[in-house]
């Protein structure tokens, strides 16, 4: 029987990874054993995609390779150009993504496993291409030049999305959050794209999973939620009035709390840093003082801390992103962690298929249709 912590699998362990931990086993959050704060501190976001994908951190001449394969991928085929071109101009960019992944696969299908480091090199290479096309075309009917000589996916994606080289200090931050968005653990999108490569479905068929995973607010979408939110008040004093009459209505507030993490989450410090520092540096301090109020006001009211998305959303505000590719961008980032997970699926394989408690009703006799009252 399921008891009622366990409803919707939590605390249920349903298969083991070497990939990271979250506040397991002593460790706060790791990526291959090294942890979350080492790597946003020292690492681009391309070591760490290579870590997760390869298991150890790669050596100078490894990175330089494997950024230059990463760059030497950017490029959409004619045919998915048309395809972005004809999808809504008010299509939520993570549908756009979806779309765009699953058309890839059909133009560049996974023939064998063998493909699959391949494809996820492809898949993180061309994500940001595949939205900033799809974006510009249907802002300005521009098709824009999707390559660009950015050595990395952050300052690749600033520069698609405002037509100029980002400054290097922006494109950090970026990366940054990138990093610190790339895996955890098996969260839904994760757990619901190894359950696809489990019945040995291709890789783009896994990805297309966790992105319309992540697509749901309760997985996704927080980011954009806490950005909606703190753009809604004048000051902090606004903002503690009216977060304080929304949990009075008894909504909820959304970028707070964790579903593993009980006491804090360890990414959060690391991106509130540079949630000063670009509000500061953009005259944007306001939205920080807000966003520091509703945290405080949160954990005095409900004892909730400021998870990832909280901070993240102003951060990627600062950048000039659209809020409503916030998601989007877990996405960019999420890519490595999901194809660490299948490779490690396809590794040691056994399809996932948990039972189900019956709670419906006993057996009935079936009545035909003329004799049912």
């Amino acid at each position: 029987m399921i008891t009622a912590s366990e409803a919707g699998l939590a605390g249920v362990v349903a298969g083991k990874t070497g990939i990271s931990t979250v506040g397991k086993k002593g460790f706060g959050l790791t990526y291959r054993g090294y942890s979350i704060e080492d790597l946003s501190e020292h690492a681009s976001f391309e070591e760490v995609a290579w870590l997760l994908l390869h298991g150890e951190l790669p050596m100078y001449e490894q990175l330089v390779a494997f950024s230059e394969e990463l760059q030497s991928r950017r490029s959409l085929p004619d045919r998915l150009k048309q395809v972005l071109e004809i999808l809504p101009r008010t299509a939520h960019p993570m549908d756009v993504l979806r779309t765009g992944c699953s058309m890839l696969g059909c133009i560049e299908p996974e023939e064998s496993p063998e493909q699959q480091y391949e494809i996820a090199m492809r898949l993180l290479a061309s994500f940001p291409s595949m939205l900033c096309y799809w974006h510009h075309y249907h802002q300005s009917g521009d098709r824009i030049d999707v390559e660009t000589d950015d050595d990395n996916l952050a300052g690749h994606f600033l520069h698609l999305l405002h037509g100029k080289p980002a400054a290097e200090h922006l494109c950090r931050a970026l990366d940054v959050a990138l990093i610190l968005y790339a895996e955890h653990e098996y969260n839904a999108s994760t757990f619901a794209a190894r359950i696809t490569a489990s019945t040995m479905s291709d890789l783009y068929s896994a990805i297309t999973t966790g992105i319309g995973t992540l697509r749901g607010p309760l997985h996704g979408g927080a980011n954009e939620a806490s950005m909606e939110l703190v753009e809604a008040f004048v000051n902090a004093d606004a903002a503690e009035q009216g977060v304080m009459n929304q949990l009075a209505a008894k909504k909820k507030i959304m970028g707070f709390g964790h579903r593993v993490y009980k006491k804090f989450d360890p990414r959060s410090d690391v991106i509130k840093r540079w949630s000063q520092t670009l509000c500061e540096e953009t005259a944007l301090t306001p939205l920080y003082e807000i966003s520091e109020r509703i945290e405080a006001v949160m954990r005095r009211e409900k004892g909730l801390f400021p998870n990832l998305d909280f901070y993240a959303a102003t951060v990627f505000h600062c950048l000039g992103i659209p809020t409503s590719m916030f998601t989007p961008l877990f996405v960019f980032s999420r890519t490595a962690g999901w194809s660490a997970h299948v490779f490690e699926q396809r590794g040691n394989n056994r399809l996932i298929r948990p039972a189900a408690e019956y709670n419906g009703p006993g057996p009935r006799v079936f009545v035909p249709i003329n004799e049912r009252a």
